[in-house]
């Protein structure tokens, strides 16, 4: 069972988890490392696995695409998570490319009954192949589609209900497409069912003039501290973790903020949903 508090598993730190074992609750991989026959990557993420509780996260899915699924690559995360025994596997709520090019890069959604269509029917496959609900995650966003219907967070909302998929809220990811698109960030969070939650990723942002960009290379801003605030305070206790993708620091340094996530969500009242 996962919960408390946890971080991502990066190379960086491999020898420092297995020597130091830091007082953590679990890691989240990112599954493309892991989708390798071998060598040092799985030699240290089987040793890690004996110390602490995993859950997996992708970005490969493109769960938006009009594409077809690619089986393959779920037939590969499939094996990963029969060795990993994962809490859970996510993804993103965005499409990766067009055809045979890949953007790299987690491209939003048109917001329309069509779409919410689209995605629930893809998620009922991928769930039906992996045998297991998954999890979805909120990205953040730099344009918007004339021919949306509705916001992103009713979007979120009716997509969960509709493919009974669970969602990994990026409380950074809010706030930053809060900004760049002029919403107020709590009324995205009060339109999530607190059920439906089972993760949330704390990170942090660079600002670029008047719009900010996920960089995930920077501590956790202020903002997305009191955002956290309020996530803590209606959603409860559930499982949260710092992502660091870039500029990554000593393990002390992420220790420390993952503290400050403690102490916030230990300092809150659970609102009634």
């Amino acid at each position: 069972m996962i919960h408390g508090f946890g971080l991502g598993l990066r190379p960086q730190h491999y020898s420092e988890m297995l020597h130091s074992r830091p007082a953590l609750d679990w890691l989240e991989i990112l599954s493309e490392n892991y989708l390798v026959p071998g060598g040092k990557p799985l030699y240290f993420l089987d040793r890690i696995r004996e110390l602490y509780p995993m859950v997996m996260h992708g970005v490969s899915l493109s769960i938006g695409s009009t594409a077809p699924l690619d089986f393959a690559y779920l037939a590969q995360l499939k094996s990963l998570a029969r060795r990993v025994q994962p809490g859970w596997i996510s993804d993103h709520l965005c499409w990766t490319g067009v055809g045979e090019t890949n953007l790299h890069d987690l491209m939003p959604l048109p917001y329309t009954g069509e779409a919410l269509r689209h995605v629930a029917a893809r998620i009922a496959q991928v769930q039906d192949f992996l045998g297991q609900r998954i999890v979805i995650e909120n990205v953040s966003s730099y344009v918007t589609y004339r021919s949306s219907e509705m916001t992103e967070w009713d979007f979120i909302a009716a997509l969960a209900a509709e493919a009974d998929c669970d969602l990994l809220l990026d409380v950074n990811n809010v706030y930053v497409s809060s900004v760049n698109h002029g919403f107020d960030a709590r009324v995205f969070l009060d339109a999530i069912a607190p059920a439906r939650v089972r993760q949330i990723h704390l990170a942090g942002h660079s600002h670029q003039g008047d719009f900010l960009i996920d960089t995930h290379d920077t501590a956790v801003a202020p903002p997305v501290w009191d955002l956290y605030r309020h996530t803590a305070q209606r959603f409860g206790p559930i499982p949260t973790m710092i992502e660091r993708d870039g500029d990554i620091p000593a393990l002390p340094e992420l220790l420390a903020e993952l503290d400050s996530a403690r102490r916030l969500a230990g300092m809150t009242t659970v609102q009634a949903a």
